[in-house]
């Protein structure tokens, strides 16, 4: 194992995670890997986020967490435009107090910031700190981004990011169709869909000036040809784009992880009923954290569905969100002892449980590594995001589950059916569970980033030669 040192001192790394729990933990576990390489990492985030899991946080960690002021009031909502403008407008100022702080004996070597949380970018080169960037997803995802100008000029989006026909295109060679609804940005309203675009497009012009990009992503089969893409964009680029180093799936395999916090209090009390249930008996329902999921209409459908079919299960659902459930639902399922629904799970826990056959998710990115370390077969319902793209991969490329149309009785038992009767699956999910997990995989990530801690210590010795 090597261990870095810059006159004769150890080497740190500021990390600024985007505020949200799908961030801050692949950024926690890539924290926990450079811990292992012998560097110093320490975590930037905003305080809103800090007083949620400070007293989750594990005290004996040698990573430190130092949360900063987001000006947001207390009461107010912490939806994603407020916390864009809370990290454009608020924290660049006592970011930089931070970093002045931190670095008066010139003891930053580098700042990891992930790309969703670009402002932080522009203060590393006010300092003349070297900046690395953070993509917590998918290669396949990054280069959709960077492909923004290429789409409007092969006439797929306008220039402010609306589809300008619905049609379905293959936008990569050897990549899964998408339809154009299905781009990273089109969320919500014509409004909001105009403004994310705006956000990814400042995102992009600003990654352009890193010259590294960390990939929470993992070589499979069609892993080279995304990586061919990602160079042909490089070559057709008149701007600077960074050097991508595949760092994932970052997983508790790969580091030595300490307590990973959770901004919910977790429901442990499913464990204890799961341990009554059947082996590959109950199906795990989550939509994640990110964004408000299904909506009152499909709450009902679905809740109505998993009764009717009489399906074991836990589902995850945050009290604002339990709206939809039909009239005494909750107190008939409950008696009756045909599942569980919970305002957040201990995820990894419930998904490692013999008796969990299969997971009914929004095919966020953390949640489909899970699913593959834990071998759980998948039923996908994308709603906002990336998730589109993972869904295919999952669907058409890894055929390890299946997509539902809807809720109904009739989409959620043929879903099942097809899922569990496939012989087939389980085989492809053992496949790539050991692609990403085994020892070949740990490797990689470890080898991976050294070269980048390498990369940088080069770069910081030709600097103070200099």
């Amino acid at each position: 194992m090597k261990y870095y040192n810059i006159k004769k001192k150890v080497m740190k790394i500021v990390m600024v995670p985007y505020p949200a729990q799908g961030h801050v933990t692949p950024m926690l576990k890539l924290a926990s890997a450079f811990l292992n390489l012998g560097l110093q990492p320490v975590l930037i985030i905003p305080e809103f986020i800090y007083l949620r899991i400070q007293t989750s946080l594990d005290p004996n960690t040698q990573i430190s967490w130092i949360p900063i002021p987001d000006g947001l009031e207390l009461d107010s909502p912490r939806d994603f435009f407020a916390i864009e403008y809370a990290m454009e407008n608020n924290m660049p100022l006592h970011l930089e107090r931070l970093i002045r702080d931190l670095n008066q004996d010139g003891g930053i070597a580098c700042m990891v910031v992930d790309l969703l949380a670009s402002w932080a970018i522009q203060v590393a080169h006010r300092f003349r700190i070297p900046a690395a960037g953070f993509w917590p997803a998918m290669l396949a995802t990054y280069c959709l981004i960077a492909a923004i100008p290429d789409f409007i000029q092969a006439g797929y989006i306008s220039d402010t990011g609306c589809p300008q026909h619905i049609e379905k295109a293959r936008f990569f060679p050897k990549q899964p169709v998408l339809s154009t609804e299905d781009l990273p940005w089109l969320i919500g309203s014509p409004a909001s869909r105009k403004s994310r675009f705006k956000f990814w497009t400042r995102t992009l012009d600003r990654s352009t000036s890193l010259k590294w990009l960390l990939v929470n992503s993992f070589p499979e089969e069609h892993y080279i040809d995304i990586k061919q893409q990602y160079c042909q964009l490089i070559e057709s680029s008149l701007v600077q784009v960074p050097h991508v180093y595949p760092v994932g799936p970052l997983s508790n395999k790969h580091a030595i992880l300490t307590k990973n916090p959770s901004f919910w209090e977790e429901d442990t009390g499913c464990l204890e009923w799961l341990n009554e249930q059947n082996p590959n008996s109950v199906i795990y329902i989550s939509f994640g954290s990110w964004v408000s999921p299904i909506g009152e209409a499909k709450v009902r459908n679905l809740a109505l569905s998993l009764e009717a079919l009489g399906l074991k299960f836990i589902w995850v659902l945050g009290f604002g969100w339990r709206e939809g459930l039909p009239c005494g639902f909750l107190e008939r399922v409950s008696n009756s002892k045909q599942g569980k629904v919970v305002s957040w799970a201990p995820q990894i826990k419930v998904l490692q449980h013999k008796a969990v056959g299969c997971y009914l998710t929004h095919c966020g990115w953390n949640s489909t590594i899970e699913a593959i370390e834990s071998q759980k077969r998948l039923l996908c319902y994308p709603i906002a995001g990336d998730q589109f793209v993972n869904c295919a991969h999952i669907v058409k490329i890894w055929k390890i589950g299946v997509k539902l149309n809807g809720f109904g009785k009739k989409d959620i038992e043929e879903g099942m059916k097809r899922a569990m009767e496939d012989s087939e699956m389980k085989n492809r999910l053992m496949r790539l569970h050991m692609r990403i997990t085994g020892e070949e995989a740990k490797s990689r990530v470890i080898s991976n980033l050294t070269a980048f801690v390498d990369d940088l210590n080069n770069l910081i010795n030709l600097s103070t030669q200099g």
